[in-house]
């Protein structure tokens, strides 16, 4: 690779990084290239990145935007989203129907993370559900007195009846 295509690689990457609120870093070795394409089908699915970079262009990316604290050896696979329940929840999804597919490290709001507070952030449900169940819990006081006004309202026609 020629050492301008390497900078153009880390300057999208650190862009990509930067604006990131999740990045996955995960083992795909052994996995065949139509798995790889169906993780990238998903992850897609869900506005999630995934891309197979060096270690030494990741690496220096990474530290170009504050993200230090995990060493990068032999295969790796990037995932990463400005929604840390979708990137979680590609990454686990993916791992349990692929053996091969292994949690190495993550990075949440540029931070290292322990593999076990990335898959307690899969288990979440996703923002487009956490936004229906607060839609509801708003509506629920709002439904629950149109209704007492409607019982009401039977109940005099009832008595002046």
């Amino acid at each position: 690779m020629l050492k301008s295509k390497k900078v153009e690689v880390i300057k999208q990457l650190s862009d990509a990084f930067e604006n990131a609120n999740a990045v996955v870093v995960c083992d795909y070795k052994g996995l065949k290239v139509s798995e790889l394409e169906a993780l990238r089908i998903a992850a897609s699915a869900k506005n999630t990145k995934v891309q197979v970079v060096k270690n030494t262009l990741a690496s220096i990316a990474l530290k170009n935007c504050g993200m230090s604290g995990v060493e990068l050896k032999d295969t790796n696979i990037f995932i990463w989203s400005d929604d840390v329940i979708s990137a979680a929840k590609v990454t686990m999804d993916f791992a349990k129907t692929n053996e091969k597919f292994i949690l190495k490290a993550g990075y949440l709001d540029k931070e290292v993370a322990e593999i076990s507070k990335i898959e307690a952030f899969s288990k979440l449900p996703g923002r487009e559900e956490l936004l229906a169940m607060l839609a509801a819990t708003w509506m629920a006081p709002i439904a629950n007195f149109t209704i007492g006004l409607d019982a009401l309202r039977r109940k005099k026609e009832e008595e002046s009846a």
